[in-house]
């Protein structure tokens, strides 16, 4: 009896180990990120370059605190007292030509740093707010308040106002009154003896005013309002950009759960295709006392109509003027030049252009244009942005373009209008900045790996970049304000961000100044997922994430994730934003399935030719990359073929139901996370790029959005949003719910999440979501 039961228990043990387990659970994974440890961020020096301040949160408060590292004593990490904070130098601020003193702004007031002496104090406290501070000498500074330029001159104590801004109407452009108000105020004069002295009076008080004012420019804003002063090196130009605010509707998300037990309505945001705004442009001559408005109908292709109008031939279109937004303008160091950055709203061009100082005239020097849109790293998007801006000589500018299907460094010399490129290569450069002597850039590149990011020092008119950085992973360098060392936040694909410092030497080793792991975290064993390539339908080749299980727990199902946000990066060798999904995927894999994750087209690091390859149709090439995937798992990986499930949030979900609608045959199961269903519904901002707008392009929108193909679902969905997402509204799934009902589907399930927008922030909601999905897969496909 005994030896049976002996017998009895080897064969159940021997039998058990076959059955997959975790140390890990779906509650453990989705707590407090606390459990993991603390890590730092948002890394900056002091301005003598001995200390290092960055957040970090090692007695696991509420939230982040802001911490110090000393040079003089790295081992000692130091939590920074409030005192310190308050007193604390703004990153943000301009620097005197020596750079032994910086003007900030704090709370609106204007406050000069001695760097050498370490001294603040404040300069100016005007009761209004001051903004956009500069040097133009040690003894006299601009600034802007209340939509004009001031100049403070130190020495004499006194406050000049250099120009004269105003909002409103001049008097001249007053509406005149209607016929029935002016007969009614010339009853009221001839009746009442009181307000026909006060006419008189208030008519003769304007006219003093317009005499004193006579000799005085004004420009007035009309119905517009001002932004984005740039202030001239010598302080005798400005230029402003104007707008006028939107009239159009702006939608409304509402909160159920509000304190006061009434639903409240969340202000959102408007629509693609609702009404965009015109920008302008003006240059302000203080010396002429003038203002221009910058005129670009000579950028060439203003009037180009985009390549998608030949898909609606029966449409009549119009060649007209495009509208445009405006960079910054970047005046050179004695303000012989000046230079702006233009984009067309359509998205379809990108203009650099030297602004003449004396008409206000545009001389195009470089025009960057793209069928599908412009954009990529150093080039900025639909709200401005980019890299721009003079060299030394002040006659070489600076910029990025895609010119050549990846985003690299150019110069172009004005003066001979000839363009230089500084970078070149299957590859992106990423913040270039010039050295503080400005023979030399610094930047970051993808040069050694689309997956890994290192810092590079090369002259400043091209040549050999060396390359400063070396771990394998990803290395966010912070350079001291003197540029003898580097503080890296460096992560690896398992490992969270750390510390590190380093000499701005190649052959210079880093040392480590965190270590923020708990032990809960660091005890388990975080896979480093295979960095994979394979072949798409149409011979691209995709980067991948894939996690393989042991064979003894294989159950030949698999999982693939899309992630988020379109134009991002997820298979690469640092440690993922998607850090939950990157545990979960530990989780899959430990309980038998093989998870991919793929850099689908759309995704960022890869170029131009990849970012725009899902131009007017998302759910195109980003969704067959997919299928593709799929396909590649079941050739080399022995997956069952009918053992496949799909999911992901935001653009991710979005994918996830193009796949379960129209490729039922590849995915038995999806999870849909606050997924966009019908992109006609979105944003202004990142739709219009890629679809261009509903009312111009319907045929893209009607391709693109999930609802439009709710039809072919066939396998098991879970759909999960929260109710106060005022990104992709709740509207969106509600919508698509009504209409798979319509439609009498079965097999599918709607998630709701009463606290939670777009990212989730409770331990609890994550949880139940992903105790969700991981049923549904379990249920699904993992028997």
């Amino acid at each position: 009896m005994t030896l049976s039961l002996r017998i009895l228990s080897v064969a159940l043990l021997a039998s058990l180990s076959g059955f997959a387990q975790s140390d890990l659970s779906v509650q453990k994974i989705m707590q407090d990120p606390n459990w993991m440890g603390t890590f730092p961020s948002d890394v900056a020096w002091n301005e003598q370059s001995d200390v290092i301040y960055f957040n970090y949160n090692p007695e696991q408060e509420v939230s982040d605190s802001l911490y110090k590292i000393n040079l003089k004593n790295t081992s000692e990490i130091q939590k920074v007292s409030l005192d310190e904070i308050k007193t604390r130098v703004s990153s943000s601020g301009d620097y005197n030509a020596k750079r032994t003193a910086k003007l900030f702004v704090k709370s609106g007031d204007l406050y000069r740093y001695d760097i050498r002496k370490n001294q603040t104090r404040l300069v100016l406290d005007l009761g209004e707010r001051i903004s956009s501070p500069k040097f133009i000498t040690d003894s006299e500074y601009a600034f802007i308040a209340n939509n004009n330029l001031y100049v403070y001159n130190v020495d004499l104590g006194q406050i000049q106002k250099k120009t004269n801004i105003q909002s409103g109407s001049s008097r001249d452009k007053d509406s005149k009154k209607s016929e029935k108000n002016q007969w009614l105020e010339e009853e009221n004069l001839s009746l009442l003896e009181e307000v026909r002295v006060q006419k008189e009076n208030r008519e003769l008080r304007e006219k003093n005013i317009a005499l004193l004012e006579e000799d005085e420019y004004t420009f007035y804003l009309d119905k517009q309002r001002a932004f984005n002063f740039s202030i001239s090196e010598t302080g005798e130009f400005l230029t402003f950009q104007t707008y006028t605010p939107e009239s159009g509707d702006n939608t409304g998300v509402p909160d159920y759960i509000d304190a006061s037990g009434y639903t409240e309505m969340l202000n959102a945001r408007s629509k693609v295709g609702d009404q965009t705004t015109q920008r302008d442009l003006y240059l302000y001559h203080i010396q002429k006392d003038t203002v221009f408005k910058v005129d670009v109908s000579s950028l060439p292709g203003i009037t180009d109509l985009p390549g998608y109008t030949e898909n609606y031939p029966d449409r009549e279109w119009e060649e007209k003027q495009r509208a445009v937004s405006f960079s910054d303008v970047k005046f050179s160091s004695q303000d012989a030049h000046a230079v702006v950055a233009i984009r067309a709203q359509d998205n379809k061009d990108r203009w650099i252009s030297l602004l003449n100082l004396d008409t206000g005239s545009l001389k195009n020097l470089d025009r960057q244009h793209d069928e599908a849109w412009i954009a990529g790293p150093g080039i900025g998007s639909y709200y401005g942005g980019g890299t721009l801006g003079w060299l030394a000589d002040d006659t070489h500018i600076y910029y990025q373009s895609e010119a050549t299907g990846y985003s690299h460094l150019y110069l172009h010399d004005v003066d001979k209008n000839k363009q230089k490129q500084l970078t070149s290569g299957n590859y992106e450069v990423f913040d270039p900045q010039l050295s503080r002597d400005k023979t030399s850039w610094f930047f970051t590149s993808s040069e050694v790996h689309p997956g890994e990011r290192h810092f590079y020092k090369m002259p400043v008119m091209g040549g050999k970049a060396v390359q400063l950085t070396s771990m394998e992973g990803n290395n966010k360098v912070e350079l001291s304000p003197d540029e003898k060392h580097m503080a890296i936040l460096f992560s690896s694909s398992n490992t969270p961000e750390e510390l590190y410092l380093k000499p701005t030497k190649a052959s210079a080793k880093p040392k480590q100044l965190t270590e923020g792991q708990s032990e809960a975290f660091s005890a388990y064993t975080w896979r480093t997922p295979e960095l994979i390539q394979f072949e798409a339908e149409d011979g691209a080749k995709p980067y991948a994430r894939l996690y393989r299980p042991e064979e003894n727990v294989n159950n030949h199902a698999a999982v693939i994730f899309v992630h988020g946000a379109g134009y991002l990066q997820n298979a690469h060798k640092w440690w993922s934003s998607y850090f939950r999904e990157y545990m979960f995927h530990n989780l899959l894999t430990d309980l038998g399935y093989t998870v991919l994750d793929i850099d689908y087209r759309g995704s960022a690091g890869y170029g131009r030719d990849w970012r725009t390859g899902i131009y007017r149709h998302m759910g195109g090439k980003d969704l067959s990359d997919q299928v593709d995937g799929a396909e590649y798992l079941v050739e080399n990986f022995d997956i069952n073929p009918d053992k496949i499930g799909i999911y992901g949030g935001s653009y991710g979900g979005f994918i996830t139901l193009m796949a379960m609608f129209n490729e039922p045959d590849t995915f038995a199961a999806g999870a849909a996370l606050r997924s966009v269903t019908d992109w006609a519904h979105y944003n202004h901002g990142y739709t219009s790029n890629i679809l261009n707008e509903p009312n111009l392009d319907p045929i893209a929108y009607r391709q693109s959005s999930p609802i439009y193909f709710a039809e072919g679902l066939e396998g098991h969905l879970l759909i999960a949003h929260g109710i106060v997402d005022t990104n992709v509204h709740f509207q969106d799934v509600v919508r698509l719910s009504q209409r798979l009902i319509e439609l009498e589907k079965e097999d599918w399930e709607l998630a709701v999440y009463p606290v939670e927008g777009h990212g989730f922030t409770q331990p609890s909601s994550w949880t139940d979501e992903y105790r969700r999905i991981l049923e549904l897969f379990e249920r699904t496909i993992g028997k």
